[in-house]
């Protein structure tokens, strides 16, 4: 089992950036793929990245290709959505994921296929 706790969510302007981080417990990180979902008032909960378990496969949703960037630190237990050029369609809470796979290269983007959920962070861009 793991436990997440996101942090570094906050009220921005638009254009601005934000590093959002999510600390795991447990002695296995390096086991899960991970990953990054939001949720707008009135809104489904929104993939917006995941990363593999080696760091070295990512998918993003479209509308935020090139302004945001995930990556881990396997060490640390931490995974970071790092978000730039911040809109205010950006707003919203930002939750971390978290499944155990096999498959090293793996990466998950349906919220159906992660087990464990961070409690999330606001994020509020203002324009």
């Amino acid at each position: 089992q793991v436990q997440l706790v996101e942090s570094g969510g906050g009220l921005v302007q638009a254009g601005g950036s934000l590093r959002l981080s999510c600390a795991a417990s447990g002695r296995t990180f390096s086991s899960y793929a991970m990953g990054w979902f939001r949720q707008a008032p009135g809104k489904e909960r929104e993939f917006v990245a995941s990363i593999s378990r080696s760091g070295g496969s990512t998918s993003y949703v479209d509308s935020v290709k090139g302004r945001f960037s995930i990556s881990r630190d396997n060490v640390k237990n931490t995974v970071y959505l790092q978000m730039n050029s911040l809109k205010p369609e950006d707003t919203a809470v930002y939750y971390c994921g978290a499944r155990e796979v096999i498959t090293i290269e793996t990466v998950l983007t349906s919220a159906y296929e992660y087990r464990y959920w961070g409690q999330g962070t606001q994020v509020t861009v203002s324009s």
